[in-house]
C-alpha cells in the first residue's frame, strides 16, 4: 500500500508539471512566437503551422510514457503473471507497442479536431490518410522507445526523470513551435538528428501542406527508425527480468 500512495503520489506531481509546463508554453507561443512568425512569414497563419506540431507534442508525451507501464506492472507483479502465457516475449513487446501507440493515436485525434475549433482545416481526405500514417508511426516510435528504456528501469522515479530529461530538447528541436529555416548551423544540425523533426515535418507537409525535407524522405526515415527502436526493444524486452 505504500509502494502504491507513492507512485499514485508521483504521478500526480508529474501531472500537475505537464500542466504548469502546458501552460507556460501557450502563453510564451501566444504572446512571443506566433507575432514572430507572422512577421517572418509575410503574415501566413501560424495555426496552420502550429497545429500538426502541437498535434505531434501529444502523441509524444503519451506514447513515450507508455513505458511507466512495465514498470508498474514489474513492480506489482503483473509482469511475472505476463511473462508465463504461451507466447514469446517479442509478441508480448509488439502487443504493448502497439497498445500504447493506440493511446497516443487517439489522443492525437482528439488534439487535430480542438484544432477545427480554432480554424485549422485539412486540405482533404487523403491529405487526412497520409497525415494518419504519420501520426501512428511517431506514435510506434517513441511507444518503442518508452518501452526500451523502461525494459531496463526498476524505479519509476528514474524513469519519469529520463524521460523528462529526453522529452523536453526533442519536443523544442522538432520545429514543432518554429520554422527550422534561418536557424544557426549547430541548432539546425541538431535538430536534424531528432526523430521527431522527421515526423513533425511529413504531418505538416500532409495536412498542412508546409514541409522542409519532403514527405518522401520523412517518411523513409521515420519509418526506419520505428522498425528499428521496435527491434531493439524487443531485444531488450526478451532479457527483461520480472
Amino acid at each position: 500500500m505504500a509502494q502504491a500512495a507513492k507512485t499514485l503520489l508521483a504521478l500526480k506531481v508529474q501531472t500537475a508539471g505537464f500542466s504548469r509546463t502546458a501552460s507556460t508554453l501557450s502563453d510564451y507561443i501566444w504572446v512571443r512566437v506566433r507575432p514572430m512568425y507572422s512577421r517572418a512569414s509575410g503574415g501566413a497563419n501560424y495555426l496552420d503551422f502550429l497545429a500538426p506540431g502541437i498535434v505531434s507534442m501529444s502523441i509524444l508525451f503519451t506514447a513515450i510514457f507508455s513505458g511507466l507501464e512495465v514498470i508498474w506492472d514489474r513492480q506489482f507483479g503483473f509482469l511475472k503473471e505476463t511473462m508465463v502465457a504461451p507466447i514469446s516475449r517479442t509478441e508480448i513487446m509488439i502487443g504493448k507497442t502497439l497498445g500504447g501507440a493506440t493511446i497516443a493515436m487517439i489522443q492525437g485525434l482528439i488534439v487535430l479536431g480542438l484544432t477545427y475549433l480554432l480554424g485549422f482545416r485539412v486540405p482533404g481526405l487523403a491529405s487526412l490518410a497520409v497525415g494518419l500514417v504519420f501520426m501512428s508511426l511517431i506514435a510506434i516510435f517513441f511507444t518503442g522507445l518508452g518501452l526500451a528504456i523502461a525494459s531496463k528501469m526498476k524505479d519509476m522515479q528514474g524513469f519519469q526523470l529520463i524521460m523528462n530529461f529526453l522529452i523536453m530538447p526533442i519536443f523544442f528541436l522538432s520545429g514543432a513551435l518554429f520554422p527550422l529555416e534561418n536557424l544557426p548551423p549547430a541548432i539546425y544540425f541538431i535538430s536534424r538528428i531528432d526523430p521527431l523533426t522527421y515526423g513533425v515535418d511529413g504531418l505538416r507537409g500532409a495536412i498542412a501542406g508546409m514541409n522542409v525535407f519532403g514527405i518522401y524522405n520523412d517518411l523513409a526515415i521515420i519509418g526506419l527508425l520505428s522498425a528499428l527502436v521496435c527491434m531493439v526493444g524487443a531485444f531488450l524486452f526478451s532479457k527483461i527480468e520480472a
